[in-house]
């Protein structure tokens, strides 16, 4: 399996790591504390706030990101690209993925902004070589 393929692995579960930094703690719903709830995963997220929420809008943000940078790095191997060049990208997308996170959690919006279009162009380099 190329160094792309397992990055394709990373990225799907990054989204996965997001969230569980939100449900790692408790959330403060009309004042008290309220640990995650597995039945009502859906209506526990309503009640987030703060790190907790930005950690869950980065999950949803993380999966948003996967169609674009999975296809591109089965379009750029299916055409036989050079595969060292889209092992570079792909690792490119992961660490600015991990960034985004982090950024995410720290509230740097602008900064946030400019990492995740830093990602698009990052899969767009990649679907390029297709």
């Amino acid at each position: 399996m190329s160094i792309a393929n397992w990055c394709v692995l990373a990225a799907c579960v990054l989204p996965v790591i997001s969230v569980g930094l939100a449900k790692g703690g408790s959330a403060r719903k009309n004042g008290q504390n309220q640990v995650y709830d597995n039945q009502a995963p859906r209506e526990w997220a309503k009640g987030l706030s703060g790190w907790q929420q930005r950690a869950h809008a980065a999950q949803q943000n993380g999966f948003e990101a996967l169609p674009l940078f999975i296809a591109a790095v089965v379009l750029a191997q299916q055409s036989h690209a050079d595969q060292v060049r889209i092992d570079q990208l792909a690792l490119l997308f992961v660490a600015i993925r991990i960034v985004y996170i982090i950024t995410y959690l720290a509230n740097q919006a602008a900064l946030r902004s400019l990492v995740w279009f830093a990602g698009i162009v990052t899969s767009a380099a990649i679907l390029a070589m297709a």
